[in-house]
């Protein structure tokens, strides 16, 4: 509890004493109101001058307005004891009401307190301590057991593990050695280690992850932007309401004033929407936090609620629900050996990043690296386009031997081939395998029991990407996909879908389709300034079950938000129709709203609350 929250309780617990007397001192007359006015200020100044300041600025309606105008009231007609007693509570219930969201709000800044605070970095030899801000590219930084790695790094010397969990949200320790990525934010475990730093501190992983968080509460739902035009529309609404309670039943009817007036005052207490306008958006803050745990980055609670509505999830294949782990698995020469065939290939794939061109890079003689090409073309979607010592050749799909005029042979199997042609002459193929992911198959299969259909969108030609889908058990597959056709088979997908459509991808040959699905989720995207950029949602691992997790974590928010929405509006509604009827005091009137505001909040910090949900 901070000081500021100290010094409220210490008021209303002074407020409280004092009121406790003036109720069991009897006092003649205007004392007693002297008596009771003394607690009442006490405990309700601020919210008197608030009430004031906003009805200078022209903003009347708000629930300073109606716990002014209420208390006040109470005051007039002579219910001095429930004047007082209704600030109390009000009090009370805002006091909680910040200790809550103080909380919340705590809790996600120590599950995202990873900002590193300095950067041991070798200069002249020795290790000096610097702001990770201060460090440059290619500088080598010395990190030692225990501390946060401070920026985007690459091991040269030593090995030993590193805790990911702040970033992945992953408990156990990933094993490093040289040549491994180290994740600005992580923590190295239990070894020395040098490393080459790959990224400034403000193009990290840890500044990124940082800046989406503290974002996040920009990108409403619509649930929340509605309970936000809601609560100005109701607000007003109930105090003319109450207005004409007060004044009808007297002047039309002849009803006696003070028991008009006083179900009014009761009215307007009961009508404060504290419990929506406040328990709503802590849901949503909740989810996003509780995701975070699970190294779901949400970047705005729009995006939960969508998720949450999700009809179908849409998969990239190659990294995603695979391993992106390529090798070679056969090798089809026509017309020359296999190791001239690889060679070729190897020198044509050679400067592309893609992970099949690395397999065939991996897998080629060690004398590829003599007589490199003279010129490569890339083709999207294709394949590549090779001068190598005067020959052309051709590497790719059967889809550039078919641009060619080519006629490709074979090509069977389950895996990605490679064709390879040489002066337009067919010269053979290069079949490529990859892994399923060890969570894939777990991961569909809850999906389904969600209700959630599952489908995979590749550029892989059909035989490898159906021979994957049955393995899983896919709903559906759509493959030898050009980068542009799988913008229009998504959108195709949307329309013949009920719900949302979410698409999981790499996020950086799949920027597109990510930005084009109703929610975009980047997979495995530590450290990838594209994935960060085109998702909405950023998984911080390569396991394809965290977005059932994320599913799972945006269904129970939504549940929690629609819990409070339904509980507050049917109690308030309860009590309001009691009120006007005569049947409700202030008492009740209190326990609907600020009884009702504590119990939401209760329910909406469960939002928090993550474990298990997942499984």
């Amino acid at each position: 509890m901070t000081r500021r929250h100290k010094l409220t309780l210490a008021r209303i617990l002074i407020a409280f004493a004092l009121f406790i007397a003036a109720e069991l001192i009897p006092l003649p007359g205007i004392w007693k109101l002297c008596a009771f006015l003394v607690p009442y200020f006490l405990v309700g100044w601020d919210v008197l001058w608030r009430s004031l300041q906003n009805i200078a600025h022209g903003q009347v309606f708000d629930e300073n307005f109606l716990m002014s105008v209420a208390t006040i009231g109470a005051m007039c007609t002579g219910e001095y004891a429930e004047g007082v007693a209704v600030m109390l509570f009000y009090q009370v219930g805002e006091l909680f009401q910040s200790v809550a969201v103080g909380k919340s709000r705590k809790s996600i800044a120590a599950l995202m307190d990873i900002r590193p605070e300095y950067a041991n970095v070798l200069r002249d030899g020795e290790s000096v301590e610097v702001d990770p801000e201060d460090v440059a590219v290619g500088e080598i930084i010395v990190l030692k057991p225990g501390e946060r790695i401070p920026l985007d790094c690459v091991v040269t010397e030593g090995s030993g593990s590193v805790n990911t969990a702040a970033i992945t949200g992953e408990s156990v320790p990933r094993d490093v050695t040289v040549g491994d990525a180290l994740v600005s934010g992580t923590i190295n475990m239990n070894a020395v280690l040098r490393a080459q730093v790959t990224n400034i501190y403000a193009d990290s992983t840890v500044a990124r992850v940082l800046d989406l968080v503290e974002n996040s509460s920009e990108r409403k739902a619509r649930t929340e932007n509605f309970i936000t035009r809601f609560a100005r529309v109701y607000t007003p609404a109930v105090v003319f309401a109450a207005l004409a309670l007060a004044l009808i039943p007297p002047l039309a009817l002849g009803q006696p004033w003070a028991t008009w007036i006083h179900r009014a005052l009761v009215f307007l207490v009961v009508s404060c929407p504290c419990a929506l306008v406040i328990s709503v958006p802590l849901s949503f803050f909740g989810g996003i936090g509780g995701a975070s745990r699970r190294g779901v980055l949400v970047k705005g609670s729009n995006y939960l609620e969508t998720l949450s509505k999700a009809a179908a999830v849409v998969f990239d294949k190659t990294g995603t629900l695979t391993k992106g782990e390529f090798h070679v698995s056969a090798v089809h020469p026509v017309g020359m050996s296999g190791e001239e065939l690889l060679a070729l290939a190897a020198k044509a794939e050679k400067y592309s990043t893609h992970p099949v061109a690395r397999a065939i890079a991996a897998a080629a003689p060690a004398e590829t690296e003599e007589n490199p090409a003279d010129t490569v073309e890339e083709l999207a979607g294709l394949g590549v386009r090779a001068n190598i010592g005067g020959r052309r050749v051709l590497a790719g799909n059967s889809r550039l031997m078919e641009a060619e005029h080519i006629a490709a042979q074979g090509g069977e199997g389950d895996g990605t081939v490679v064709h390879v042609a040489v002066d337009g002459t067919y010269a053979g193929f290069v079949v490529i395998t990859d892994q399923v992911k060890e969570d894939a198959a777990p991961t569909i299969a809850r999906l389904h029991r969600m209700g959630v259909k599952a489908v995979m969108l590749t550029g892989d030609r059909r035989v490898s990407a159906q021979a994957v889908a049955r393995e899983l058990q896919m709903d559906e597959v759509l493959s030898d996909l050009m980068p542009q056709d799988k913008v229009s088979a998504l959108e195709s997908l949307m329309e013949k879908t009920g719900g949302a459509v979410a698409f999981v991808g790499d996020g950086i040959n799949d920027a597109p389709v990510l930005t084009r699905a109703d929610v975009g989720l980047a997979m495995g995207a530590m450290g990838s300034d594209a994935a960060i950029e085109a998702a909405d949602m950023v998984l911080m691992d390569d396991r394809p079950s965290r977005v059932a997790e994320a599913i799972a974590i945006s269904k129970r928010t939504m549940r929690i938000v629609y819990q409070n929405i339904v509980f507050a509006l049917a109690v308030k509604l309860t009590i309001l129709v009691l009120g006007a009827a005569g049947y409700a005091n202030m008492w009740l009137a209190v326990f609907a709203d600020v009884g009702v505001a504590m119990i939401a909040i209760l329910n909406a910090l469960r939002a928090m609350k993550v474990d298990g949900v997942g499984q």
